[in-house]
């Protein structure tokens, strides 16, 4: 079962992206942000639910509540999960309607962590925020493009994020306690022939599984030394995010686009736009999940 890539839903989504696993139910959630759909994927009987909403949503988590908490392109919103009517939060960006939340991460504390994008991809036009149990919206990291990518150190010290133009990934000191992030550098440089870091997941040897776009693969990278370990390639070039899930926490499974192909390129990426699994020797880090206030 190790080092085995397999096709699990050929859902040609037009921008598959993040993947949020729920160890409580054994179910993937993932989004299809420009047709504004919400997935939840079975593994055990190979069934995928869909939720519509009516605007483009960049990530989906699960609160401790049980409920969906969602980023989309008007701010950040909860979703009741029995009736999925939603409850809106912020909106930091309201003054902006060219722009959308783009991925969104819960940390080791449950605070929610979301990125925005210009939709014109105007550098420097986005920001990274964090959402407190209590509701609150600070932003966190300015002057960003392409927010994307984040996950945490096993000993949660260190908070790796991705602006994914600048085709690096950057580490920041974080403090588990307050949330607070300092002393941002650049640990990992992804050449631009093996295409731009987007989203990103953590293994329990400390490695980051890094989704790049455009180069049809996902690398497993050391952040220590900046190099990468592994390769995963996948039949189609726009691969977007990964998150471990499974029983056992060793099941990367991978988001892909069909998002700026042409025809020519569908032709020969059929498979484009699914949602694939790789089999992999090390564990994953869990997704966390949101943990509002009372």
């Amino acid at each position: 079962m190790e080092n085995r890539l397999e096709l699990v839903l050929d859902a040609k989504a037009e921008l598959g992206e993040g993947p949020f696993w729920d160890a409580d139910t054994q179910r993937l959630y993932w989004v299809d942000i420009n047709n504004k759909q919400i997935h939840i994927f079975d593994p055990a009987d190979n069934t995928d639910k869909v939720i519509e909403v009516d605007q483009y949503i960049g990530a989906v988590v699960m609160q401790t509540s049980g409920d969906l908490l969602l980023a989309m392109q008007n701010g950040i919103y909860s979703m009741d999960k029995n009736t999925t009517k939603l409850t809106f939060i912020a909106d930091p960006e309201k003054d902006k309607p060219d722009s959308r939340f783009n991925d969104g991460k819960c940390d080791p504390a449950g605070r929610f962590w979301a990125g925005t994008m210009p939709l014109q991809l105007e550098p420097g036009a986005a920001s990274l925020y964090r959402l407190d149990g209590d509701n609150h919206l600070r932003r966190m990291v300015p002057n960003v493009t392409v927010s994307n990518g984040m996950a945490w150190s096993n000993d949660k010290q260190t908070m790796y994020f991705a602006d994914t133009p600048t085709q690096k990934i950057d580490a920041f000191d974080y403090d588990l306690k307050s949330g607070n992030i300092s002393n941002r550098r650049t640990v990992i440089k992804i050449p631009e022939s093996e295409g731009m870091p987007d989203g990103m997941t953590i293994d329990t040897e400390g490695m980051l599984w890094v989704a790049q776009w455009g180069g049809a693969r996902v690398g497993r990278w050391d952040p220590g030394t900046g190099e990468c370990r592994q390769v995963v390639e996948l039949p189609a070039s726009h691969v977007s995010s990964c998150a471990f899930g499974g029983a056992e926490m060793n099941q990367l499974y991978i988001t892909t686009a069909r998002e700026h192909l042409t025809k020519g390129q569908l032709d020969e990426q059929p498979y484009a736009g699914g949602l694939f699994r790789f089999h992999t020797n090390v564990k994953g880090a869990a997704s966390y999940k949101f943990s509002p206030q009372s």
